[in-house]
């Protein structure tokens, strides 16, 4: 690339003044002058005047900063502080007013409000109860030049009553419009995926044949982004550059493809801008709705910055993640994720709720990422045996362990004891089957329908009782946990136990405990074997095997461990006083290095006293760091006192899990924007509305957006889109297509109903039982 001369004089001259940065600089990145004098000479007009970050369809990033992989970590992308313990990643510290961004710093708790920025007493008094409840940051709506002239009266409104909490404004397409909004508010968040050419090109209409093509709508970003730089910077405002996987530029999804690669790379040009103009009060952000792509982006993002030697911190999110426990489930999988690995200065859970009911998840997810960082967690990181981490975090690849095979002597069809797509155990007390058992029917029922099964009702026998029976369905557990057998005399017990083996739902029980039980449980249960007790104590080659592990075990334990024929699955209880996560990446790691097929689910204890609104957050960090890595087939939930929870909830919980993963989906999958000024109807009724008509389509995905500001990309990871278009209209996708138009909002959710119809995805929901809202009370007694 050739630098105009003015421009090379001010790169001679930055090369002289270059301000001390917190860690040691790459010579090929570009700092403009801290000498006013020296910045007078120079102001970026096209893309010759930015020495942009090499590309990386070519070598020349490798050539200037040395490959992504080190060789030191055995060919792998360093993308965190420390693969052995959870160690913040440092950063430059990044300032908003009176609050602080960066590794020095507790992280940052945000959120979003969802009033029309036009309604200035709505927003102060929302940004208030924000406040109150413990945000330190709202973002706000701007959409033209009302907005942005609304923002100031806003900021004055909340001075005048005595709140000095940072706004950051949500820009997209109006690059005017965010200069005047930047005099106001302590933080702009920009899209580089429509900031500059979002909305002039379709991505089927471009194709970049040759990287020079690619290069040459640059002139665009620099003439667009620029001011709002060199604005942000004059008054000292903060910046996100916050990439969005379903918003991406035409060019950018031209050149790199709808992938965690393409949403790194437009991120790099819009801070190679920042850089140039020697502005570093940014922080970065890598969101989508699907946990996977966005835990990908930010690793691959965190690893480029090693890589360039830049320290910028980290907001996380998952955007368009929905309502409730599920909603809930996906910001932990994501963000809890990326806090273990020691990313992440800034968060926001997004939900489609009320702004003030982020809060709880929010600050929980931080205050468990700060728990990581202490000494009790320090000492069970440190106590995981040594080894070698084999992940590859620039991909998603899922290690599927081996299902099992029907063998001639099974006495019962054992094949379901692992779904290739992910499993999910239950844990059944003994008093749970007597009770259920005591009840006749009704208690089966109940029970059946808590471990998701169907319900079958025979004929009547010759004692005039109907007989019930089981039937596995898509939300069925696959295995069930018993600590205790019955004894041989407690046949009602018994015959429910031979019921559900009978429906393909085995029981996993310790090996100790299954030799003495009685039948069905003595010919059809499943042994549990210690790792460290298997040469003594494993059953005869002809048996099933479960083996227990807790992380503790030798290199050459497992060795022999991998070994052992006929093992049908690993249940993984990692022992206190060791790191969950780095104890099950050695296990992984020990499978991978000699190719065993082993597979592996995960078996989480449940503390006594955890409340509901907890689990889904916990298990989604403990758990989810995991699967959200490929690494396991599935997972069992055990909780410590079985009477603080349900056994529905308990596994609609794990089934919600393995879906957030990205594993088995076990219903409708809702990609559910969380609201904001530009939503264009009641984003949290519609979504109710459709939840209740739609939920039951394991398999489809629906987008519910206020509006279509990101562009079709938020399209991606659905099958339908409902997008308000209008004021009282609602358009419909199919895809990223959009089939009807301007449909009344009264009109539009049957609407929807008809288009998945037409599709060949509908399905009729299942026939509701009377009885079932009793049957269920009885389940969770």
């Amino acid at each position: 690339m050739i630098l105009r001369p003015a421009a090379l004089l001010w790169t001679l001259a930055a090369a002289a003044a270059l301000r001390p940065a917190a860690r040691t600089r790459p010579k090929t990145s570009l700092q403009a002058s801290s000498n006013p004098a020296a910045d007078e000479l120079w102001v970026p007009t096209t893309a010759e005047d930015i020495l942009w970050t090499p590309s990386s369809r070519d070598s020349s990033r490798d050539d200037a900063f040395g490959p992504l992989s080190d060789p030191l970590l055995d060919g792998r992308a360093k993308y965190c502080e420390s693969l052995e313990a959870v160690l913040r990643r440092p950063t430059r510290t990044v300032t908003a007013g009176p609050v602080k961004f960066g590794s020095e710093h507790p992280i940052v708790r945000q959120t979003m409000g969802t009033t029309s920025t036009r309604d200035v007493r709505g927003t102060i008094e929302q940004v208030m109860r924000c406040a109150d409840v413990g945000f330190d940051m709202v973002r706000i709506t701007v959409v033209g030049m009302k907005e942005a002239q609304a923002c100031h009266d806003i900021r004055e409104g909340l001075f005048k009553k005595g709140y000095d909490i940072p706004l950051c404004a949500d820009m997209h397409f109006q690059p005017a419009v965010a200069i005047k909004t930047a005099e106001a508010v302590e933080k702009i968040r920009i899209n580089p995926g429509n900031f500059a050419d979002g909305r002039k090109q379709d991505e089927d209409d471009v194709s970049f044949d040759s990287e020079a093509d690619f290069l040459k709508p640059r002139d665009s970003i620099v003439e667009a982004f620029a001011p709002l730089v060199l604005k942000c910077k004059e008054l000292n405002r903060a910046m996100r550059i916050g990439t969005n996987h379903g918003s991406l530029a035409a060019r950018i999804l031209s050149f790199y493809g709808d992938s965690p690669r393409g949403m790194v790379e437009s991120a790099l040009e819009f801070a190679d801008v920042c850089r140039a103009l020697d502005y570093h009060n940014f922080v970065f952000s890598m969101k989508a709705s699907n946990p996977v792509v966005m835990i990908q982006g930010y690793r691959l993002l965190a690893a480029e910055m090693y890589r360039l030697g830049w320290d910028y911190p980290l907001h996380l999110g998952v955007t368009e993640a929905g309502e409730g426990e599920d909603g809930r489930m996906k910001s932990a999988i994501g963000i809890g994720t990326l806090l273990g690995d020691g990313l992440g200065d800034t968060i926001r859970v997004s939900l489609t709720e009320d702004p003030e009911y982020e809060y709880g998840p929010c600050n929980r997810l931080a205050e468990l990422a700060g728990e990581q960082l202490e000494a009790k967690a320090r000492e069970e990181q440190a106590a995981v045996p040594k080894f070698m981490d084999s992940r590859d975090v620039t991909t998603f690849d899922r290690r599927r362990g081996s299902l099992p095979e029907q063998r001639d002597d099974d006495v019962y069809d054992y094949r379901g004891l692992l779904h290739r797509d992910g499993s999910a155990y239950g844990a059944v007390s003994l008093a749970e089957l007597q009770g259920c058992a005591a009840l006749g029917g009704l208690g089966d029922a109940a029970l059946f329908r808590a471990l998701g099964a169907l319900v079958d009702e025979l004929p009547p026998g010759p004692d005039g009782v109907p007989k019930l029976l089981p039937r596995r369905d898509v939300a069925t557990v696959d295995a069930i946990l018993l600590r205790e057998a019955p004894s041989a005399d407690d046949a009602d017990t018994l015959y429910l136990i031979k019921r559900l083996q009978d429906a393909g739902v085995h029981f996993l029980m310790d090996e100790a405990v299954l030799k003495d039980a009685p039948e069905p449980l003595q010919s059809g249960g499943v042994p549990i074997v210690r790792c460290d007790a298997l040469k003594t104590h494993a059953p005869a080659p002809s048996k099933r095997l479960v083996v227990k592990c807790d992380g503790s075990e030798s290199d050459e334990m497992l060795a022999e461990l991998m070994e052992t024929p006929n093992i049908d699955v690993v249940l993984l209880d990692v022992k206190e006083g060791l790191s969950r996560l780095h104890a099950s990446r050695r296990l992984f790691a020990l499978l991978r290095r000699e190719a065993s097929e082993l597979s592996v689910v995960h078996h989480l204890r449940v503390p006594q006293g955890t409340k509901k609104d907890e689990l889904a957050l916990s298990l989604g960090m403990r758990a989810g760091a995991l699967l959200g890595d490929g690494l396991g087939d599935g997972l069992l939930v055990e909780p410590d006192d079985h009477s603080d929870f349900d056994l529905n909830y308990l596994r609609e919980t794990s089934f919600a899990l393995l879906q957030g993963s990205r594993m088995r989906n076990t219903k409708t999958e809702f990609v559910s924007c969380p609201s904001c000024g530009r939503t264009l109807f009641d984003l949290q009724e519609v979504t109710a509305q459709i939840s209740e008509k739609t939920g039951h389509l394991p398999g489809v995905a629906i987008a519910i957006m206020g509006c279509i500001v990101n562009g079709p990309g938020e399209m991606a990871d659905a099958d339908f889109g409902y997008v308000g278009g209008a004021p009282g209209k609602v358009d419909l996708y199919v895809g990223k297509e959009v089939v009807q138009k301007a449909i009344p909002n009264e009109e539009a959710c049957d609407a929807l109903v008809e288009l998945i119809k037409e599709h060949g995805m509908w399905v009729d929901k299942p026939a509701v039982d009377e009885d079932a809202p009793v049957e269920a009370e009885l389940a969770a007694a």
